[in-house]
């Protein structure tokens, strides 16, 4: 009777168990496909309505006058790449060298701590607050917009994720491999560079990519630092235009050209953010 009594409970705990699993399922599913529906639809929308304003103009042309005809977005594309490259340029040796002593010297020190605290205040800091700090450090004294100060504010946003997914990678290289070439004699600053680095390199790309990817759009520290320019500019040392703060500019206006070009231009950054992030993906894949 015992036994009986233990099989049906048993039975009873399988089938609980098996409807808790159900609506587990069902529920992560249902969630799944809500968050899908709406980046289908925000993509389809961009598509849709960015690839009607594309043409050779929006490459070749600066961003029109109002009411004006015509016009593209090239100085805003120019700005951007600028902006964008020379930031990545900037923040990446400090990211991967920060990030390398935190996960080679400074696991346990009381500097590697304090170092790991404030990158994780960057990283959850809200761009906007980057910004205002380069506009009250630099564009303040100096007492104007410029492209630098649009550089330092978007480096600033690079280092603190190079940083984290440079530690994260190198933690992921196994302590054999450190052991072996300390074994032969080698100096720890080689073993860095010719083993450990070189293991987690497609990891530490990665992470530059998604650091790309994440200040292509970026408007909120540029309206505080390189502000905009209507024409082509080159001097880093004047206000400078950029895709974020043109899409936002055109999108906000009545001019139904203008609202064409930022579509045009939200159509642009979408894509180069997903060939980013599709690439940093394969990069990722490759390492394992």
């Amino acid at each position: 009777m015992s036994g009986g009594t233990a099989h049906a409970a048993r039975l009873a705990m399988h089938r609980r168990r098996k409807r808790i699993n159900a609506i587990a399922l069902t529920a992560s599913l249902a969630a799944m496909a809500f968050g899908v529906f709406w980046l289908i639809w925000i993509l389809v929308e961009t598509v849709r309505l960015g690839w009607g304003g594309m043409g050779l103009a929006v490459f070749t042309q600066m961003t029109p006058p109002p009411q004006a005809d015509g016009g593209g977005l090239a100085n805003a594309i120019f700005g951007s790449l600028t902006m964008v490259t020379l930031a990545t340029l900037l923040g990446t040796p400090i990211g991967v060298l920060a990030g390398i002593y935190l996960a080679e010297y400074g696991q346990k020190s009381a500097l590697g701590h304090t170092v790991r605290f404030i990158n994780d205040i960057l990283l959850s800091a809200p761009s906007i607050v980057i910004g205002l700090f380069i506009y009250a450090v630099v564009v303040a004294p100096f007492k104007g917009f410029s492209g630098w100060a649009g550089v330092l504010a978007l480096a600033l946003i690079v280092i603190p994720v190079v940083i984290r997914q440079t530690e994260n990678m190198l933690g992921l290289i196994p302590n054999a491999l450190r052991e072996a070439a300390y074994a032969l004699g080698t100096p720890k600053w080689k073993v860095i560079l010719a083993v450990t680095l070189k293991a987690a390199r497609a990891g530490v790309v990665t992470g530059v990519l998604l650091a790309v990817a994440r200040i292509a759009g970026e408007t909120a520290p540029l309206l505080f630092t390189a502000l905009s320019n209507q024409f082509w500019s080159s001097d880093m040392s004047q206000p400078m235009a950029s895709l974020p703060v043109t899409i936002f500019k055109f999108a906000m206006s009545p001019y139904e050209n203008w609202q064409q070009l930022a579509w045009a231009g939200v159509f642009l950054i979408t894509l180069g953010v997903l060939a980013l992030n599709i690439l940093a993906r394969v990069l990722f894949r490759d390492k394992h």
